[in-house]
């Protein structure tokens, strides 16, 4: 039983058919919402002395959520999480509104507390090599053999999201024609980023091979609008399946659980700014659209670069 007045108690429930009926949210989801919401409504039961009601949770007053983040954070509760539960508790008051139960002024004045976002997490560069090397050890065919190969050795060679690589249809496989402008050998292929946006990225020749070898083997048609990867049932890859797949190779060669295909595109950057490259370039090719992002890989190489003077010298040894 909630702890709050029938109103409210009402609203809560109606709030969590309505996410799993017209949402369709998950069942974790939905017990997410239900778990933030009972522990806000405790929370406002001690605060005011009494068993909230909905009319008394919507005329609540910006101080009343300062209190309960505060609160929040003395249990040592993470600021993502808290992050998490405010934006459950924005939810419930906009379908509350948007219901005409009521309306909650007090928690739209509430920043949303700063989530630090971590710094990425890139593998060496002969963990880098080694994972392309290995997906496709699981594969029960060989042609997906091949087609996990090539598109690891795309994440990692050109630095694509995996939603953009799978992304991809035939068409805009690497031909070996050579970068627009003949500033590279190999090749070139453009790629629809976060926000529509397009960009052009290097394929280098090995990848552009890779790909050319999965190509030929796939028993499925290389028409042009077909997925570039494709399950084995002839559909565009699924994301889940490349996850899988790297979970099995990071086990295999007792990698990290930050060893994810993500990874191969952060071990891109960073591999790409220790050998010099600029940062501006490194921006354009990631498809950032702010340099302070991209800037997060410099606080990486100078964490690797302290570790190895740590481990070299003299003074740092003894």
């Amino acid at each position: 039983m909630l702890a709050a007045a029938p109103d409210l108690d009402a609203a809560y429930s109606d709030f969590l058919r309505w996410l799993a009926d017209e949402r369709r949210a998950s069942d974790k989801t939905v017990a997410a919402y239900a778990r933030d919401l009972r522990q806000f409504f405790a929370f406002l039961q001690e605060y005011e002395g009494a068993p909230p009601s909905l009319t008394r949770a919507c005329a609540l007053e910006p101080r009343a959520f300062r209190a309960w983040l505060a609160q929040r954070a003395e249990k040592g509760i993470s600021a993502a999480s808290r992050a998490r539960q405010l934006s459950a508790l924005r939810s419930f008051f906009a379908w509350a509104a948007k219901t005409g139960r009521g309306r909650c002024d007090g928690i739209q004045m509430i920043r949303t507390p700063k989530v630090a976002t971590p710094a990425p997490k890139p593998l060496s560069v002969p963990d880098a090599e080694t994972v392309v090397e290995a997906f496709g050890d699981f594969a029960r065919q060989a042609w997906v053999a091949k087609r996990d190969v090539a598109l690891a050795a795309l994440l990692y060679g050109s630095g694509l999201r995996i939603a953009e690589a799978l992304a991809l249809d035939c068409r805009d496989a690497p031909t070996g024609g050579g970068m627009a402008g003949g500033g590279m050998a190999g090749d070139a292929l453009t790629v629809l980023g976060k926000g529509g946006k397009q960009r052009m990225v290097p394929v280098l020749p090995m990848v552009r091979e890779a790909i050319a070898a999965y190509l030929d083997a796939c028993p499925y048609p290389a028409a042009p609008d077909r997925p570039l990867f494709v399950g084995v049932r002839g559909g565009r890859l699924d994301a889940g399946q490349t996850r899988r797949t790297m979970r099995q190779v990071r086990q295999a060669l007792g990698l990290p659980d930050s060893a994810s295909p993500h990874a191969l595109r952060h071990s891109f950057a960073t591999h790409l700014l220790a050998a010099g490259g600029d940062l501006r370039a490194i921006q354009e090719l990631l498809g950032h659209s702010s340099l302070s992002t991209t800037q997060r890989y410099t606080e990486v190489d100078a964490e690797r670069l302290l570790a190895e003077y740590a481990k070299a010298h003299p003074r740092a040894k003894s």
